[in-house]
C-alpha cells in the first residue's frame, strides 16, 4: 500500500513539474489522472505518517495550473478528514467501555485465582503446624506473600491499559502554548526590539512556502509550529543578558544582528533562528559570515576561490606552453604557473591563462 502510494505521488509530482500553465496539456491530464488515482487509494493515519506523502501534497496545492491545484487541494482535504475520523474512532466510548470490561474481568479472574492459591498455601501450613510443630508466624508470612503477588497480578491489566492509551495518534504538538500576544518587560527600548524581532520571525511562514527550493518548502509545517513571540522574546532577553542596553558599548553588535535578522535579502538566517538552529545564547558570537544568507555565502565562496585563482604570491613566473588546449576558443596559446595550495605531501596546483581568449583554468 505505501509502495504504491509513493509510485503514485511521484509520477503526479514528475508531471506536475512538467507541466505548463495552459490548460489541456497531456502532463496536466497526466498528473490529474495520478491525483484521482490516489484520492482512490484507501489510506490510514499510519500510512500518512510513514510516507510524508501529506507533507509533499501541499507543493501540488500552490501549482499555477488551477485544476491541478483544485485538486491537490481537495485531496489534501480528503486525507485530513481521514485522520480526524481515526481518531474519533479511537476515542469512542465503546472501545473505552470493551477496555474497561476486558480489564475488569481480568481483574477478578486474577483475584480468583490468587484467592485459590492462597487459600490453599494457608492449608498446606496448617497442616505443617499439624505434622511438625512449626511456628504459626509462617501463615502470615505466607498471607503477605499471596498478598503481594495478588497486587503484582492485579496490575497488569492496568499496564495493558496504559500501552493501549499510548498507541493514539496525536496530533496536538508538544511544548508550551503558542503566545498570542508579545510580552512586554515595561522598557520602551526593549519593548521595541522584541517588536521588530516579532515582525521579522511572523513573516517565515509566508517566505517559507513562496521559497523557490523544495527543501525549503518541505519545512513548512515545522516553522508554522514555532512560536514567533517566544522566539523574539528569548532573543532579547538573551541580547540583553550578554550585551546589555543597546544604547551601551555594544550598539554595533546589536545593529550587526537586527539588520541580518530583518533582511529581506537574508531569510535564510531568520528561518534558522525561527526553528532553533542558531540558539539564542549564540547569536552574540556569531560572525557576520555565519548569519549570511545561502545565497550570499555562495557568492562569498566564489569570491574566495576566484582571488585564490588569481593570485599570483608576489609576482610568481608565468612560462608560454602549447601543452595546454584552452577549452573555450580551442588554441594552444597558453601561459601557466604553480602554486603550493594545499599541504606539502600533495601536488602543486597549476594555474593555465589562455593568451588568445583570457580563459582561466586550473587543475593538480
Amino acid at each position: 500500500m505505501e509502495r504504491e502510494l509513493l509510485e503514485t505521488f511521484d509520477a503526479a509530482k514528475k508531471a506536475a513539474d512538467a507541466a505548463a500553465g495552459e490548460d489541456g496539456s497531456p502532463e496536466a491530464d497526466r498528473c490529474l489522472d495520478a491525483l484521482r488515482r490516489l484520492r482512490a487509494i484507501r489510506v490510514t493515519t499510519e500510512i500518512l505518517v510513514s510516507t510524508q506523502v501529506g507533507k509533499r501534497i501541499r507543493y501540488l496545492t500552490k501549482h499555477p495550473h488551477s485544476d491541478i491545484q483544485a485538486m491537490a487541494t481537495d485531496l489534501l482535504g480528503h486525507w485530513k478528514k481521514v485522520v480526524i475520523e481515526e481518531g474519533k474512532k479511537n476515542d469512542s466510548p465503546e472501545n473505552n467501555r470493551s477496555a474497561n470490561s476486558v480489564a475488569g474481568a481480568e481483574k477478578a479472574q486474577s483475584m480468583k485465582v490468587e484467592n485459590n492459591s492462597a487459600s490453599r498455601s494457608v492449608k498446606s501450613e496448617k497442616r505443617e503446624v499439624g505434622v511438625r510443630g512449626h511456628k504459626p508466624e509462617s501463615i502470615k508470612i505466607e498471607k503477605n506473600d499471596s498478598k503481594n503477588q495478588a497486587v503484582k497480578a492485579e496490575r497488569a491489566p492496568k499496564e495493558v491499559t496504559r500501552t493501549l492509551d499510548t498507541k493514539k495518534p496525536s496530533a496536538v504538538p508538544k511544548g508550551p502554548p503558542k503566545l498570542t500576544s508579545l510580552v512586554k518587560c515595561n522598557d520602551a527600548t526593549r519593548d521595541k526590539i522584541r517588536e521588530l524581532l516579532a515582525d521579522a520571525f511572523s513573516r517565515v511562514s509566508g517566505e517559507t512556502s513562496k521559497d523557490d527550493r523544495e527543501e525549503v518548502r518541505n519545512i513548512l509545517d515545522e516553522v508554522d509550529a514555532c512560536d514567533p513571540f517566544r522566539v523574539a522574546v528569548t532573543i532579547e532577553s538573551a541580547l540583553f543578558e550578554r550585551l546589555g542596553r543597546s544604547t551601551g558599548a555594544h550598539k554595533t553588535k546589536y545593529r550587526s544582528i537586527m539588520f541580518n535578522l530583518r533582511a529581506d535579502n537574508n531569510t535564510d538566517f531568520r528561518r534558522r533562528v525561527l526553528l532553533g538552529q542558531v540558539r539564542p545564547e549564540r547569536l552574540v558570537d556569531i560572525s557576520p559570515e555565519e548569519m549570511a544568507s545561502d545565497a550570499r555565502k555562495l557568492e562569498n565562496k566564489q569570491i574566495k576561490e576566484k582571488a585564490l585563482f588569481d593570485c599570483e604570491r608576489g609576482g610568481a613566473p608565468k612560462a608560454t606552453t602549447d601543452q595546454f588546449k584552452c577549452g573555450r576558443c580551442g588554441q594552444r596559446k597558453t601561459t601557466y604557473y604553480q602554486l603550493q595550495t594545499r599541504s606539502a605531501d600533495e601536488p602543486m596546483t597549476t594555474f593555465v591563462t589562455c593568451v588568445n581568449c583570457n580563459n582561466h583554468w586550473k587543475f593538480c
